[in-house]
């Protein structure tokens, strides 16, 4: 790659004109935790953080309530576990 005036202006894929989403991605937040981890570390780390779920933006903390879980031994194991009280599916943006 070169160092010229191309790379400077602006990102290869555009980047959509709508609102941006509010929140953090699942993943983004799960990939700032080291695992084995619990849950109460889990919140105490990032249970203020919000992140993004088909319902709308929620608070982690109030996520993980929810769940009967209170050990996470990998990521996949975090994730899937958000996943179950959170669902799947499109994440709304704000014009919808």
């Amino acid at each position: 790659m070169s160092d010229t005036d191309e790379d400077a202006e602006g990102p290869a894929v555009p980047l959509g004109e709508g609102e941006p989403v509010e929140g953090a991605p699942l993943a983004r937040v799960a990939s700032r935790l080291h695992y084995a981890i619990g849950k109460s570390e889990v919140v105490r780390r990032e249970g203020n953080t919000v992140i993004r779920t088909p319902d709308g933006p929620r608070e982690l903390a109030v996520i993980l309530e929810e769940t009967d879980e209170v050990y996470f031994d990998t990521k996949r194991a975090f994730e899937a576990a958000v996943r179950d009280v959170i669902g799947t599916g499109p994440i709304p943006t704000a014009e919808e």
